[in-house]
């Protein structure tokens, strides 16, 4: 990469689930081609652990096709459901794109929620054993027989940090703290102590969207999914579960609406139980984004109802950025 591609910044916009954060790409991508911005476009990456999958894109909340087809955004459909994902597939993704769209002098744009993605791009990862297959596989079969409350006690027993900070019914960190565990004989905790790879090079702007009341949050999740309920997610999950290849450990299945609608399909309670658990699913995510959200050093944060004010906003620290450059 040259120098001058170097100086070039990269733009985090990051917020919790429907926060409005595609709105503002957009609107930041059509700055660009109409001269608004110092770089002659603008390209998009999403951050969105759930987006990665194919035909998952209702309840991922993907944009249209022809948003899409319009606007691309990278990484997302590039995984079939029965495969997994992790934060460092998407840091080695997100490092060689960011090289390209900086080389053609274009501005990157990261926008999404997954917290832990935004993470280990910005600061790196410790060196993780990577997923085994059968061991997962081990682990599932018994954490059924036993529950997960049985695994966590098990987890907290070989490591205690990690059995404190993952909470006893987060099948997924339970299960991956204890694969690191016992392919490499180190704890969770210890490997992120070690030294990590080396964070993300050039000027950063962090910008995340927040509504000032979480009332107003909550009521706009509750109306997403009931808008992606009347789009056919049910259908969807249908769709995936009669497939016969996927099952509800899966990373993708566990994701948010997902898991809730396939358990009713499963007979495990009413649809309309599964679309509050869904929307009580997805406002838990959200508290858990804003958590990060505010631990986040150097991040701005705007108010999303003010669409116009934000985008000014978001352009002035981009133009900041070149300057300080």
């Amino acid at each position: 990469m040259t120098a001058a591609a170097e100086t070039i910044p990269v733009l985090f916009l990051m917020g919790p689930t429907a926060s409005g954060k595609t709105g503002l790409a957009l609107a930041l991508h059509a700055a660009a081609a109409a001269g608004r911005l110092p770089w002659p476009a603008a390209e998009l990456i999403s951050v969105d652990s759930a987006q990665v999958y194919r035909g998952m894109d209702i309840g991922t909340a993907k944009p249209e096709p022809a948003v899409l087809a319009a606007v691309p955004q990278a990484l997302i459909d590039i995984l079939d459901p029965a495969e997994s994902y992790s934060a460092a597939r998407f840091r080695d993704d997100a490092l060689a794109l960011l090289a390209a769209i900086r080389a053609r002098g274009h501005l990157p744009i990261l926008v999404g929620g997954t917290s832990l993605y935004f993470r280990a791009l910005e600061y790196g990862l410790s060196e993780l054993p990577p997923a085994d297959p059968a061991l997962r596989a081990q682990l599932e079969a018994e954490a059924q027989a036993l529950g997960w409350p049985a695994l966590h006690e098990r987890l907290a027993a070989l490591d205690p940090e990690a059995g404190a900070k993952i909470k006893p019914n987060d099948q997924q960190r339970i299960q991956r703290a204890l694969e690191i565990l016992l392919l490499s004989g180190r704890s969770r905790s210890a490997h992120w102590a070690a030294p990590k790879s080396a964070g993300l090079a050039g000027p950063l702007v962090k910008l995340a969207l927040m509504p000032p009341e979480r009332e107003t949050l909550h009521a706009a999740i509750a109306e997403r999914f009931r808008q992606m309920m009347a789009r056919g997610f049910l259908d969807e999950v249908r769709a995936l579960r009669a497939r016969g290849d996927l099952h509800p450990g899966l990373p993708s299945i566990r994701s948010v609406g997902y898991r809730q609608l396939w358990e009713h399909l499963d007979g495990r309670g009413s649809l309309s139980d599964a679309v509050e658990r869904g929307i009580i699913a997805t406002r838990q995510y959200a508290k858990r984004q804003i958590t990060w959200l505010r631990s986040e050093r150097d991040s701005e944060w705007l108010d999303p109802r003010q669409g116009g004010v934000a985008l000014e906003r978001t352009v002035e620290r981009l133009c900041s950025a070149v300057k300080a450059a």
